[in-house]
Order: structure tokens, then sequence, then C-alpha cells
């Protein structure tokens, strides 16, 4: 904001653990990949004293993007927490990954945080998923700001990248959207482009020049006087009308020259408010004389514009019998509450969890209760126990310092939770409370796996469990009816990213094998079938024969079995015999080895022997009779049906349903809603759409979402089952 003296940063090395939650500031980073997110953050963090060089700790090793993974992706892929010292305050940042895939990490960002930075590239604009971002954390009221990178570009412009944040994030009011300082540009290179060298404040009215290297504060020159004029009168209205202090509009109206402090404490509301958005500069990464443009002015916005945990709500917290409970606001005195924002494994500490406290204080070494949410359609283990913790720590970089003490508001690590899992509670032993969920997308892209070798098969079960463990957003399925081990993801990089961290991480080697779909077989008309199972080969023979009449019933009936014997022709032991003859042989299938499902056998007439007809003897008879009636008879191959609900962007309508067509999808109708989207609900062959989440991206340009649910099986057109009975028959 400019007018403040610039404070002294604390001193970089050991961790000290926050007093009181005024102190802290947690800030989570937001903007599409590429925008300039992990690099602004290392800029900070030197900034303020908290590294020795350019985003580097004392091993050599960056503070952001420090896993070997998004090394060799060249991308975050994960959360990342850099807490940095400014003047006093404790500000925890944090880093999220910008690709679409790993929206779950940025999820349990926006979870741990109380104000998000939008950063967003001067040379790449606003993209839809950022917008989308956006929306969510205007639902929640989130306080936000937004920063300009790569300023240094050939073509950059900030006044023309302003207006259009102002257009998308501002909606019915572009003044919400305003520029706290104006660039300071150099001389033109031959190049025909002008560096940016400083920033003018608009507020303070102050001239911060970088082109020396470091921030010299100066009063501006009077031709540059005219370029802040109006710039400054529309803040200053726009601070004021979003901060609803009608009597300072009335006076500066009037003509009255407003005091800067007020001003500040004005902007510091609105901000605060989540209803003005103020837009800042920065080029962290210029190269010479101009790098960390901007950082200063960002953390002072941090400290003093965004607001403290004690003025952020808690999720809402019950007991684990679901009863309500109130908490204090962000109370250190106050009962624990924390909840597991992410979850990691380190090869020498073992599970490390990254926890925000919400309320009460956390300190090593004591015990807390566990609690789980009960994601076990998500291959993640109930779990309501309690757990001794491990050190506690603030991450940096590589390295984890020791904290005596996490307080309410606080972001803190904790070392050795074996049981914990993202998004579980901890809360104290003899008061076990537990948090409501945020919500998490639905991973819908199938990822079937298999061992690779028998070593790895001993290894698999247990490195999945982990990896699931961590991340929310994964889903584990062991498909009883295709017998596949399918992982369930949110995009071909998150994939990548997990099958890696199965290979390096826990020791395991998988081979990636075709997603099967679970296929079935019906009766298309009635039919009849005689089993006949006679052998002798000396001592006790086989003797059965049964006759049967099989007829198709509706979708969904299952298999019904209905005994209409006279005259004792099959004894009335053996009746349930063959029925389950029946049944295994259905299990199998009859035609392409699917099971096969809605139908009625009537069981007619049979024989059998005093001496040799067995139980053994008529199941398989049934199941002969089965199959001799599946011969003669026309067999339906079934395929699952899914109902899709698409949210896509009016301007992609079109392509969405054209797309859809091609999937041989039935449209079931459109609904229009807010935000110049539509909602398009359609039945598809499953079979259709094992890659529907990565096409969608690319048709929406990343801004569509659909959800999927299983609707019901129904007959396969004729030529793609004769296609799958041959491609099975040569399988066989």
């Amino acid at each position: 904001m400019g007018d403040k003296a610039n404070a002294h940063p604390g001193a970089a090395g050991r961790a000290t653990a926050a007093d009181h939650p005024a102190s802290v500031r947690n800030v989570v980073l937001v903007g599409h990949s590429g925008s300039g997110k992990t690099t602004l953050v290392e800029a900070l963090a030197l900034a303020s004293g908290a590294v020795n060089r350019a985003g580097r700790v004392e091993d050599g090793g960056t503070v952001s993007d420090y896993d070997e993974i998004e090394h060799r992706q060249q991308r975050s892929v994960q959360l990342s927490l850099v807490p940095v010292p400014w003047g006093g305050y404790k500000i925890n940042l944090l880093d999220t990954p910008g690709y679409a895939d790993f929206v779950g990490e940025l999820r349990a960002g926006l979870r741990a945080a109380d104000a998000a930075l939008f950063v967003v590239s001067a040379s790449d604009g606003v993209d839809g998923s950022t917008r989308m971002v956006w929306e969510e954390c205007a639902a929640v009221g989130m306080p936000r700001a937004i920063v300009v990178t790569h300023l240094e570009a050939a073509r950059a412009d900030f006044e023309e990248m302003t207006r259009i944040c102002a257009e998308a994030f501002g909606g019915d009011d572009p003044d919400a959207v305003l520029p706290l300082y104006l660039p300071l540009r150099g001389p033109q290179a031959p190049d025909g482009h002008a560096p940016v060298t400083g920033l003018i404040g608009l507020l303070s009215q102050q001239l911060f020049d970088y082109s020396s290297g470091e921030r010299k504060e100066s009063e501006p020159g009077e031709d540059q006087l005219p370029l802040i004029e109006e710039a400054r009168g529309r803040l200053i209205e726009g601070i004021i009308s979003e901060s609803e202090d009608e009597t300072l509009m009335d006076r500066y109206l009037g003509g009255e020259q407003v005091d800067v402090k007020t001003l500040i404490e004005d902007l510091e509301r609105a901000v605060a408010r989540g209803v003005f958005f103020p837009v800042l500069a920065a080029a962290p990464a210029a190269e010479g004389a101009r790098a960390g443009l901007g950082t200063v002015e960002l953390l002072e916005l941090i400290t003093g514009g965004f607001p403290t945990p004690l003025e952020r709500q808690a999720p809402r917290v019950t007991t684990v019998d679901g009863e309500p409970r109130e908490l204090k606001l962000c109370d250190p005195d106050g009962p624990l509450v924390a909840e597991v924002v992410k979850t990691s494994s380190d090869p020498y500490v073992g599970r490390v969890s990254l926890v925000r406290v919400f309320s009460g204080t956390l300190r090593p070494d004591e015990t807390v209760h566990v609690s789980g949410h009960g994601l076990s359609d998500r291959g993640h283990e109930d779990h309501d126990v309690d757990e001794r913790i491990g050190a506690l720590s603030a991450p940096f970089g590589k390295q984890q310092r020791v904290l005596a003490h996490a307080i309410a508001g606080d972001l803190a690590c904790v070392a050795k939770l074996s049981r914990a899992e993202t998004g579980d509670t901890l809360s104290a032993k003899d008061d076990p409370l537990l948090m409501e969920p945020w919500e998490m997308p639905d991973p819908l892209l199938p990822l079937a796996i298999q061992a690779h070798s028998k070593a790895d098969e001993d290894k698999l079960s247990q490195g999945l469990s982990r990896l699931v463990a961590e991340d929310p957003t994964m889903r584990l399925e062991q498909n009883q009816n295709t017998h596949q081990v399918v992982l369930w993801c949110l995009g071909e990089a998150h994939a990548d990213v997990a099958l890696e961290r199965l290979r390096s991480r826990y020791g395991v080697q998988v081979d990636v094998v075709p997603h099967k779909v679970s296929l079935r077989e019906t009766f298309a008309t009635r039919t009849a079938g005689r089993g006949r199972h006679v052998k002798q080969s000396g001592g006790h023979g086989q003797y059965a024969i049964c006759e049967i009449e099989v007829e198709p019933l509706p979708g969904g009936s299952g298999i019904e079995f209905v005994d209409k014997v006279v005259g004792g022709a099959v004894p009335r032991q053996f009746i349930p015999s063959v029925e389950k003859g029946v049944r295994a042989q259905a299990a199998k299938g009859v035609a392409a080895g699917y099971p096969l499902i809605d139908f009625r056998v009537t069981l007619l007439d049979g024989k059998a022997h005093s001496v040799d007809s067995s139980d053994a003897a008529f199941q398989t008879a049934g199941a002969l009779a089965l199959r001799e009636a599946a011969a003669d008879a026309k067999i339906h191959l079934l395929e699952p049906v899914a109902e899709i609900s698409v949210l896509v962007g009016d301007d992609y309508v079109g392509a969405v349903m054209s797309d859809l067509s091609g999937r041989r999808g039935r449209v079931l109708g459109t609904e229009q809603t807010s935000g110049g989207r539509t909602l398009i609900k359609a039945e598809v062959p499953e079979i259709e759409i094992g890659r529907y989440a990565v096409d969608l991206r690319s048709l929406s340009h990343g801004t569509a979402r659909f959800s999927r649910s299983y609707a019901r099986h129904e007959p396969m057109p004729p030529q793609i089952a004769e296609r799958i009975r041959e491609e099975a028959g040569s399988a066989a």
C-alpha cells in the first residue's frame, strides 16, 4: 500500500510459533498453470528474508516445488506451504497447482487459507478454470486480491490486464476491481519494449523504484502526477463505496481531502468483507535489477489488508455422533479442533500431516482423537482412533523446522499420525469432534492396473492404500465383476503422478491395462433346453436329466427359478441342485462370458436314478440345460448406461451436444443456469465415456464439469455386440 514503513523482516533459520491468531495470515495462491505462482512465492520468501538467495534455503533447495516429481514434470502437482516472516507477522503462503487435474490440492489450499491471491499472467490472460475458482471463493465470501505477473513479457499491458480482470471478476461492479499501484516503465529498448522498473502507489502517491536492484522510495515527478490523478480518484471512490462508509463518501464528494490512513482502513475493511479486490503488479522473475518488483507491496497488503484467522468462521463442527457444537472464533484456549488438509510421506519421518488449527492449541507428544469421514466409497478405511502425535514443524522446502506449538489460526506439520488421512479431524481424546468435510471433485477417469511382477503384487495393496490416504480425489475400486483393480483419477496428469508415486515412493511397479466395463447377457426370446448328464465308468455313475423353459424378464428382475415338476420326476432334494447349476452357469455367461441376468427358468421335467443321481450330477445337468437353451435362442449383450450431467459454458454447448451424439448418447434435456452456463443431462453407454473426463476438458478448454451415475443395463447395438463376441472368442 506504499505508505507504511518497510518493516524489518524476521531472520531466517529457526521457525518460531505464532503467539496470537492476529499475527497470522493464511494466504492461498491461485492461478492457471504457468501464471507464476511458485516464482512469486519464492520471491516473497526472498523479500521477507526467509531465504538466502532467490528461492533457496540452506540446503540449496527451493521453498516450493521441491518434490522430485515436480522437478521432472516442471510443474506443481501438490499443495506446498511456505511460511515467511514479515514485520512481526507470520504469513503462511499456500502454493497450489494450476493444472486442473490437481484441483483437490487447490481445494485443500482454499480450506486452509483465509484469503486468496489470484495470480494472472499479463501475457496469457484469465482462463476459464481461474474464473470458476473465483466463483467458488465468491460463494463463501473469501477475500481476494489479484496479482498481475509476467510484466517483463514483450507485449505485457498492465492496464489492459486490469480491464480484463475487472470484466472477468468484477461482475456487475467493475469498480470493485481496481489497481493499487501503476507500473512505471523505463526507457524503451531497441525491440520497442519498455521494461517495468518501478511502481507508483496510488494512495500514498509515492514512487517505488526498483531499477537499482533495491527498492527506493521517492516523490513522483511533476510529469508523473497526471498519470495517477484519474486512477487515484477512481480507486478512492471504489474503496469508499465498497467499504460502505457513507459519511466519508459525502466528505470526499464535497471536495474534502481524505487522509491516507483513513483510506487504508477502509481498504482493509472492504477487502476483508470480500467486496473489493485490489490489483497489484509483480515482476519477481525479471532478470537483473527488476527482480522482486512488487513483492514488498504485496507483503504489505497481506499483513495490512487481508483478514486475520479471527475474522473467519470455522466450518461446521459436530460431535462424532452428529450433534452440533458451537465454537468461539479461533480461540487458542478453546477445545482442540484441527483438520488435516494434506497428507504426504517422508522416507525418513514417515507420514506427515499438514494441519490447520481452527480452535485450541496443538502441542507435540500429546494424544489426540482422529476422526475419519467414512469415505469407504473411495477406498478409504473408516477410522475413529486415538493417536499420539510426534513433533510439530513448519515446512521449508525439504526441511522441517521444529515448532513448540501451533495455536488456533496457524498451520503446522504433524509427524507420525499413522491413521490420519486428508480431511480428518484432530480433537482432544476426551472431547472428540468432527468437522464438516470440504467438497471434493469426483474422480471420473478410470485407470485399470495390475502388478508388474509377483514382488510388486505383494506390495501393491499397501501402496494403493497409502496413495488414496494421501489424496481424497483418488478412488480405489476392486471391481468384482471385471476382476480389475481400478484407480479412479481426475485426469491423465493425475494418473501419471499416481503411477510415479507408486513406483518411486512405495516401490511398486504396475502395468496399465485396458479398463473393462461390466457387460451382461440376457435372453431376448423364450426358449427351452434339456440337460442330460449320464456317465457310467465303474463304481457309482452320474445320472441326471432335467428339462427347463427360459423366458426373458424386464431389466432389474434378476434370476427367477420356478419349480413345476410333477410326479417326482426330479426328486425334491435335487431341485435346489438344478437351480444351483443354473445360477452357476449364468454367472459364467452363455455367449461371450459375461454374467447372464434378468430371466426366469422353469423346471418342467426330468429323470433320476435311484443309485447314480446326486447333487453334483443335477448341478451339471442344470448348467447343461441352460447352455442348450441359449444355443437355440437370441442372446442380447447388455451394456451399462450412465446418466451424466454436464455443466458447460454456453459457448461450448453445441460442441458438447455433438460430441455426446457421437458417443451414442441420448440428450434428456438442458437447463439454463447462472453465470452463462447450461446444464445438459444425457444417457450415454459407459463404454463410450471411459476418457470423457479428458475429452470434455479439451472440448470446453477446461471450463466444463460433469458427474455420472449408473442408470441401467440395456441391449448393445448388434454390430458392436458382435465385435465384442468375436474378441471374447479369440481371447478364449
